[in-house]
């Protein structure tokens, strides 16, 4: 049992009961740049742990009222078959492509990680003009066919990569349903543990997951996101958002070094920096005169 993975599970956790991000996107690329695990195997895992913890982090934002009940119900209807797929494409690939397939698998993870923290700071810098948020979806029959496409895109990445239950479900949350920013993490978390389990089963009948290594991440994860989802109605989350976009730019970056694809350790640094930075700078500048939406808000 190493301590160093239990303080890491507790970190990851108190992030995803604040923000509803940042579980398979952050504990993945942890997991193989830090502790060298397969990928293949850091994906599993990461997909086993993530569903007991977001299923605690669930129940509370439950108690809490912040969960949309029947919209993370539509979405699950797209997203569980196509996380299940992606888990049995993952398989295939395996087989197919031999010895190639970690490089091949590490280049997908990077790829979501990359997409999930520019899709964070679009939102963070770019936020759509529609200023109207309600605390449920009205789920008309257009609203329905949304949600379970959001569903299947994002579940099909997750069940492949792991990441972007949260992240990019939490987008079209906002994007698509404008849904109030407590609802968009209490409804992002419910839907997640749905997702994870849906994906972890498939994941434990391929033989991918490490239960020794999931039962270390949940010793600090458990309370971690109970934590953080009880912060979450006193904390504002949008620097936590923003901070966690450059720190998953930078995981993918690394994540692609590490694939030997010819990414130099300059570019995995400076990237994130210069990201990080024109954010903070943009941000600002736009607070100064007013036309931008406020951190609380992003």
């Amino acid at each position: 049992m190493d301590p160093l993975i239990i303080v890491f599970g507790f970190g990851v956790g108190v992030l995803v009961g604040t923000t509803g991000i940042g579980g398979g996107s952050l504990m993945t690329p942890i997991l193989i740049l830090v502790f060298g695990f397969k990928p293949v195997t850091a994906v599993g895992t990461d997909l086993a742990y993530g569903a007991v913890t977001k299923t605690v982090g669930g129940w509370r934002h439950l108690r809490q009222h912040t969960v949309d009940m029947k919209l993370s119900g539509w979405i699950a209807i797209g997203s569980v078959p196509s996380a299940i797929a992606g888990v049995w494409v993952l398989h295939v690939l395996e087989h197919v492509w031999g010895k190639s397939f970690d490089k091949g698998l590490l280049i997908a993870v990077a790829c979501a990680l990359m997409l999930t923290g520019t899709v964070i700071l679009a939102r963070l810098l770019f936020p759509n003009g529609e200023t109207v948020e309600f605390h449920s979806s009205p789920l008309t029959p257009r609203h329905k066919v949304s949600a379970i496409l959001l569903g299947a895109s994002v579940g099909f990445v997750l069940g492949v990569t792991s990441a972007g239950s949260g992240s990019l479900i939490a987008v079209g949350l906002i994007l698509i349903f404008r849904l109030t920013p407590r609802r968009v993490v209490g409804t992002d978390v419910f839907h997640a543990a749905i997702l994870l389990w849906a994906a972890a089963i498939a994941h434990v009948i391929a033989g991918n997951v490490d239960f020794g290594l999931a039962g270390t991440i949940l010793i600090g994860s458990i309370p971690g996101v109970w934590v953080g989802s009880g912060l979450t109605v006193r904390l504002p989350v949008g620097v936590m958002r923003a901070t966690l976009a450059v720190v998953l730019l930078a995981a993918g970056l690394a994540l692609l070094e590490k694939a030997d694809i010819g990414i130099a350790p300059s570019i995995v640094i400076g990237v994130p920096v210069v990201v990080g930075l024109g954010t903070w700078l943009l941000k600002s500048i736009r607070a100064r005169v007013g036309s931008g939406a406020v951190w609380e808000n992003a």
